[in-house]
């Protein structure tokens, strides 16, 4: 089934997996005010469905997203400093939707990702990259700073490397992407969409209300000291998980060696 959420993005939902494409190839998918309306709302779609269990995040043509739209850019030139803030929130909040959502979430990274584009990148789960992919921070460029992207770039590349390409703004290609840990893998272009579906299927050998839980977890953790709080509310979890009925259901069938109820019939 695929929905045109918008002319510019494009939802199709196969059983377990959903495909949410930016389809915006003339204009290098590039993101202005209602492509990003339309991918909160999709993002919003997704958090509630209990049938898919994986996000696909990808693009048609030549770029994955050259970031935001100039011509967007140049309206907002002329707000009010209040109506620029408002704008550049629903932005912020898009990228939050999609960091948090309660499914495992991969983008399918070709061509450029630029500016906002690597903050997509960056807000997903897991990142794969063609080879002839490249990137780039653009912004200082502009004479603007990756501010709204800041909080998913610098949990994935670090300060350092921030220190760097926030400023530079400068391009470089999928193998430094992978050094930096900006994406996990780099595959060749015509591997790409294959690559994405040999991670599919182990995600959908994972309990699916685990994986929320474990990325809920690494949100909630990540950065924090190990203190008292932090032993016991990992342990309050873990408890939680193993009285949960997957938690009961998936040592079961370990012992009684078969599929646990949530693997699919033809895996």
């Amino acid at each position: 089934m695929t929905e045109p959420l918008d002319q510019n993005i494009q939802l199709r939902i196969d059983g377990p997996i959903a495909r949410v494409t930016l389809n915006r190839s003339d204009r290098h998918n590039a993101f202005d005010d209602r492509v990003i309306a339309a991918l909160s709302a999709c993002f919003d779609n997704l958090a509630t469905n209990e049938t898919v269990r994986v996000v696909i995040l990808a693009s048609t043509g030549k770029s994955f997203s050259a970031g935001a739209d100039l011509g967007w850019m140049k309206r907002s030139a002329g707000y009010r400093n209040a109506e620029n803030e408002a704008d550049a929130r629903k932005l912020a909040e898009m990228l939050a939707k999609l960091n948090l959502l309660p499914k495992p979430t991969i983008a399918l990274v070709q061509g450029g990702a630029y500016g906002g584009g690597v903050g997509l990148v960056a807000a997903c789960d897991i990142a794969l990259a063609a080879e002839g992919a490249k990137f780039s921070l653009t912004e200082t460029r502009l004479g603007l700073i990756p501010s709204v992207i800041s909080p998913y770039v610098l949990a994935a590349i670090g300060a350092r490397a921030a220190r760097r390409y926030f400023l530079t703004a400068e391009f470089f290609d999928a193998a430094e992407a992978y050094r930096l840990g900006l994406v996990h893998s780099v595959v060749p272009a015509d591997e790409l969409t294959e690559a994405g579906d040999r991670l599919i299927k182990h995600l959908l050998d994972a309990a699916p209300g685990a994986v929320a839980d474990a990325k809920r977890l690494i949100a909630d953790i990540a950065g924090r000291p190990i203190d008292d709080t932090i032993i016991g509310e990992t342990a309050r979890r873990i408890a939680n998980a193993r009285s949960s009925d997957e938690g009961r259901e998936g040592i079961s069938a370990f012992l009684e060696r078969r599929k646990p109820g949530w693997r699919l019939e033809k895996d």
